[in-house]
């Protein structure tokens, strides 16, 4: 078994690392060497130099002849937008028809669904995968959901079994599109959940007449609780270290799945308010400058004479 990696980063590198732990043959690629060549030293991954050199060794067996009329498979571990755009179209005169492309980043399932039309024009196969699993992965496993065609996701079916736990923590959910659906649904699920435990740890700290201490009650509720999960767990272990916090900024970045879901709800007459109040949190814990709160301030002194405080 064999494909190819493209985009060695965090997610990227670390699923092209668990591949080959499970005796996969991975040619990887990125614009960044020094990814490629911790990956050739401590795991044993080809290293490839270009995309067509990424599609040439793909094509080639063990000893080292050519086998290009062979299915190729390239997973995609790129950032959402114009750079997975741009990395398809390169690769499109390079592979054959029954090759497969996966593009496993977080892009918008709507252009998933356009790209899987254009590849399926051309004969090329194309599966849209949601990743899950961030920097634990490598050892714990992914989470995978993707769509496709049944005949493309047959193939790629060994290889999800490697990445996950063989029996569990895969799924063709359905047709191209639906893998990056169900993933957006996914950060929308989990920003609110999150959303959810630092407001209800907030309060448990500003009760300051009992001076709860935060680090015993996350481990206490990973516990048999209704609310233990693996935020809590991370949150939990997190908090052993410093429940102060002072050296971590109030701003939370937020990635376009979050947004696309909200998006999603309005386009589909569905309310979601815990997904959308979530969203918007993290947009103004992103606002250094407060002006909207300004205004309130200002407002409040023009009708009622409220004093202003001032920085």
């Amino acid at each position: 078994m064999k494909l190819a990696m493209i985009g060695l980063g965090k997610m990227g590198g670390n699923m092209a690392a668990r591949l080959l732990r499970h005796k996969i043959e991975v040619v990887g690629y990125d614009f960044n060497q020094e990814f490629i060549s911790n990956l050739v030293q401590k795991e044993g991954m080809i290293a490839a130099s270009s995309v067509q050199d990424v599609v040439n060794k793909l094509g080639e067996n063990k000893t080292g002849e050519n086998n290009s009329a062979g299915q190729k498979i390239v997973w995609l571990m790129l950032p959402a937008g114009e750079i997975t755009e741009n990395q398809i179209k390169d690769l499109i005169p390079l592979l054959n028809k029954g090759d497969i492309i996966v593009d496993g980043g977080n892009s918008n399932y709507k252009h998933s669904q356009r790209r899987g039309a254009m590849l399926a024009e051309l004969g090329i196969g194309f599966i849209d995968c949601g990743t899950s699993g961030g920097v634990w992965g490598l050892d714990n496993g992914y989470c995978l959901m993707y769509g496709g065609d049944k005949q493309y996701a047959d193939v790629l079916a060994p290889y999800a079994q490697a990445l996950t736990h063989a029996d569990r923590g895969w799924a063709h959910v359905g047709p191209v599109g639906s893998g990056h659906f169900t993933k957006m649904l996914h950060n929308g699920i989990e920003y609110g959940m999150m959303q959810a435990f630092a407001e209800g740890l907030d309060l448990l700290k500003g009760k300051e007449e009992f001076n709860l201490d935060l680090a015993q009650i996350t481990e206490l509720w990973r516990h048999g609780s209704v609310v233990r999960s693996w935020l809590l767990d991370l949150t939990a272990e997190a908090l052993k270290n410093d429940q102060t916090l002072e050296g971590i900024a109030p701003y939370v970045a937020d990635s376009g799945e979050g947004r696309w879901t909200v998006v999603e709800a309005v386009e589909q007459g569905v309310a979601a308010p815990v997904l959308t109040v979530a969203l918007q949190a993290r947009f103004r814990s992103q606002d250094a400058d407060g002006y909207s709160y300004k205004l309130l301030s200002l407002m409040r002194n023009a009708f009622g004479g409220h004093a202003v405080k001032k920085n």
